[in-house]
């Protein structure tokens, strides 16, 4: 099975919102693993890991975020890593 990596860099109102525990939901459903922290600078980084049509539609997904979430920027770069075994948030 193909598996791709791709690092997303959240940028609007996306802290405080439940973007990191929504974005967690999206990914368990595809079954992709990775993380969703907080950002000192007020951005969410996401990992997203898995096969490369779930990781577009949850890609897809960090664009629209929670009901509460105001998404301006999604900057998205595929990266070389070992994928991680679960999801987490931080």
């Amino acid at each position: 099975m193909e598996t791709t990596c791709v690092k997303a860099l959240v940028t609007g109102k996306v802290q405080g919102v439940w973007y990191r525990r929504a974005t967690q939901e999206q990914a368990l459903q595809q079954g992709l693993t990775g993380h969703a922290i907080n950002l000192p600078d007020g951005r969410v980084e996401v990992l997203l890991c898995g096969r490369p049509a779930a990781v577009r539609e949850v890609g897809e997904w960090l664009w629209r975020g929670p009901e509460h979430a105001r998404v301006t920027h999604v900057e998205f770069n595929v990266v070389e890593t070992h994928a991680p075994d679960d999801f987490r948030t931080g």
